[in-house]
């Protein structure tokens, strides 16, 4: 009988031990695959004054200041340490562009630019989604930045352009393109084990 108990008792110690290694292989996998994205995108982030009808549209016009002045600068880049130099000698220019916004808007000229890297939920987008992960971003704070964000990526220029035109991912590896390209009506499975695995990484840091 105590023989019995004990084969049981290994049973379930592999089982769990088995359960652990397929954990955390996707876990890591999952690491990965987040850090290779990650590296080739530069996230942008616009924070409303506040959740009013007229904050939120404000927030819409200094993003389309924002995209008109970088997608050009952008043009030239040939990765993301390019896009990071491009837009860290612009932090100024962008913080006056959102300023005009908001004085023409007639709100108090008072917005942030920085570049830094923040934490992101999954997201979904028109045509394509990114998982949860850290991501280099240009964050821009309107006033006191207690509205509802406006998310997407400056680099490459996914903000506003077509998914459809094959020249919409040119500069992200073909595995990136694969990873973020959403197929209508599918949620991706391993963007969830991406997304716990961040919040589990963050937890315990």
């Amino acid at each position: 009988m105590k023989t019995k108990n004990n084969d049981r008792i290994k049973i379930w110690e592999l089982s769990l031990l088995f359960a652990l290694c397929i954990s955390l292989c996707t876990g890591l996998w999952a690491h990965a695959q987040q850090q290779k994205l990650s590296s080739q995108l530069v996230r942008l982030h616009i924070i409303a004054e506040s959740d009013s009808d007229e904050d939120q549209a404000l927030k819409l016009k200094v993003r389309d200041s924002v995209l008109e002045l970088l997608t050009p600068a952008l043009e030239e880049a040939e990765g993301v340490a390019d896009a990071q130099t491009i837009i860290e000698q612009r932090l100024d220019e962008l913080r006056e562009v959102a300023k005009k916004a908001m004085s023409e808007g007639g709100h108090i000229p008072k917005a942030e630019a920085s570049l830094s890297v923040e934490s992101y939920p999954t997201r979904m987008y028109d045509g394509f989604a990114l998982p949860a992960g850290d991501y280099l971003s240009l964050r821009i704070i309107l006033g006191e930045g207690k509205g509802h964000n406006w998310w997407c990526v400056v680099f490459p220029p996914l903000c506003m352009t077509a998914v459809e035109d094959s020249e919409t991912f040119t500069g992200l590896s073909e595995d990136a393109s694969e990873l973020i390209v959403a197929e209508e009506g599918e949620y991706r499975l391993r963007f969830r084990v991406i997304e716990l695995f961040e919040l589990l990484r963050h937890t315990l840091t």
